[in-house]
């Protein structure tokens, strides 16, 4: 993905009220943008750190500008808008660069299932309906953004405690269960994590939703990207610990 526009540097002076963000622009101009992220952003959002904004042209839009990238104190760049997740991992699958997921050749984001609940990806190997199938889709996936740094090159997921996240897997476990494949994929979005990890310690709920899933048959993959001031992708493969 790269980005439509040149992004703008400045310095964070807060992040607050979650989606919300000071900054003031190499220009010195004080600006109040937009935070794409409702994590706890631990060690994403320390004041000084210098950030990278995207400039959106809306009108109705109260804050034109929307945080994108933030480089820690100790040289890595990590993008923190969380929903662009789902958009790299299209991206990925479109290039063919998930070999877990290379043989599919059409998959669905956003996709509604019977119970009315949303799965980020619906997945096939040929075009289904064309063919004559009721029911096209043979693997369903999820997609998580981490940005949790614990030192030593791992990534942890979630950076606070996440009812949410557990009922995800708990879906696709329903979904296995209707004789699916199912995916769990954290999209990495920091320069600095080359392993991701369940977080123990700050939801062990989740932790164990995720390894009794595991057990019963939820593949995991991960997806380290490569960032940078001209473009995002997800470019290669990450062990997962869980």
């Amino acid at each position: 993905m790269e980005w439509p526009e040149p992004l703008i540097g400045g310095r964070l002076t807060r992040r607050y009220k979650r989606f919300l963000a000071d900054v003031v622009l190499d220009d010195g101009q004080e600006l109040v943008v937009h935070c794409p992220n409702t994590g706890a952003m631990t060690g994403c959002a320390e004041p000084g750190s210098r950030v990278y904004l995207s400039k959106s042209h809306n009108p109705k839009r109260k804050t034109p500008y929307t945080w994108e990238i933030v480089e820690t104190s100790d040289g890595h760049s990590v993008c923190i808008h969380s929903a662009l997740a789902n958009r790299l991992v299209a991206e990925a699958l479109m290039l063919g660069s998930i070999p877990l997921l290379a043989k599919y050749t059409r998959w669905r984001g956003e996709w509604k299932l019977p119970s009315g609940s949303r799965i980020d990806f619906a997945l096939a190997e040929d075009e289904g309906e064309a063919n004559g199938k009721s029911d096209p889709w043979q693997c369903f996936m999820e997609v998580k953004s981490v940005t949790l740094h614990c030192g030593g090159g791992v990534g942890q997921f979630p950076d606070a405690v996440s009812a949410r996240a557990a009922r995800h897997i708990e879906e696709l476990l329903r979904l296995k269960a209707a004789g699916y494949r199912v995916v769990l994929c954290f999209a990495v979005l920091h320069s600095g994590i080359e392993s991701v990890a369940p977080a123990v310690d700050i939801d062990p709920y989740y932790a164990q939703v995720l390894r009794d899933a595991v057990a019963k048959g939820l593949e995991v993959v991960a997806l380290g990207a490569d960032i940078n001031l001209t473009q995002i992708r997800l470019v290669r493969a990450l062990p997962v610990s869980v």
